[in-house]
């Protein structure tokens, strides 16, 4: 038989179950089945101590009514993961979540230059403000330039060296994570300034894991790299302070507001 789950995780980690949506075909002489209500549906399930099957027409009419039901059974927002990403009911369930304007723990996107999630990206960009944390694991398509008309609350983008100052200066986040980035010294050294000035309002943390930020590089706020280790700067109006931590490649700015 073959179904598809969806896990419930409480905040603990330690309590969970699986809900299964599977084809309803042969399942009319199972003594097991019982009929429940699933967002406007009656449905035959077989519950058990650790997972609930349940059983639809189809994978895409049994996925949609199931993740409403438990939204707001458990007032809870949505996360997908890796392993979502390759199922072929990710993009439409995902549009239209997001077209319900639902809310999002996390959320995992990838962008491989396929037409379908180029499409899904156009799809739910200008509705970021409904995602906590927002993870992108890939571009591998150099032609598709991501445009953002909202920002979640937090984003990492794990190879970003698509990302420039173009994108970062204007983004709202209030932690951002990029790995594998290209930015250098001139770089850093501008998003600081740019900080100081008053930008990046809602900025709490910047972590940029980078090989050109370097020692031997241009100077940044007129210090090199290891000067520029612990210190601590500023705005120019004196409400916020940042601590800049260099370790092993990793440049992390922590920002606090003045006590």
């Amino acid at each position: 038989m073959v179904e598809k789950n969806i896990d419930v995780r409480f905040e603990n980690m330690k309590d969970t179950f699986e809900i299964f949506i599977c084809s309803d075909s042969g399942i009319s002489n199972n003594p097991h089945i019982q009929q429940y209500r699933i967002g406007g549906h009656i449905v035959p399930v077989m519950p058990s101590r650790i997972r609930i099957t349940t059983f639809w027409k189809n994978y895409q009419e049994g996925f949609l009514p199931v993740i409403q039901h438990l939204l707001k059974m458990f007032q809870c927002k949505i996360s997908t993961y890796y392993n979502c990403l390759r199922s072929d009911l990710f993009q439409p369930t995902i549009s239209e979540l997001f077209n319900q304007q639902l809310k999002f723990k996390t959320i995992t996107i990838e962008l491989n230059g396929s037409e379908e999630h180029n499409l899904l990206w156009n799809q739910i960009s200008d509705k970021f403000e409904l995602v906590e944390t927002l993870i992108l694991s890939s571009i591998t398509d150099p032609g598709f330039k991501p445009i953002f008309t909202s920002w979640p609350q937090n984003i990492c983008i794990r190879s970003s060296y698509w990302f420039t100052l173009e994108y970062l200066l204007p983004c709202t986040c209030t932690t951002i994570t990029l790995e594998e980035s290209h930015l250098g010294n001139k770089d850093l050294d501008e998003i600081l300034r740019n900080w100081k000035a008053g930008a990046f309002q809602n900025l709490k943390c910047l972590k940029i894991y980078d090989q050109n930020i370097t020692n031997i590089g241009a100077t940044i706020l007129g210090m090199n790299l290891r000067e520029l280790d612990g210190k601590v700067i500023q705005t120019d109006d004196g409400s916020k302070k940042a601590t800049i931590k260099n370790r092993f490649g990793i440049i992390e700015m922590s920002v606090t507001l003045f006590q």
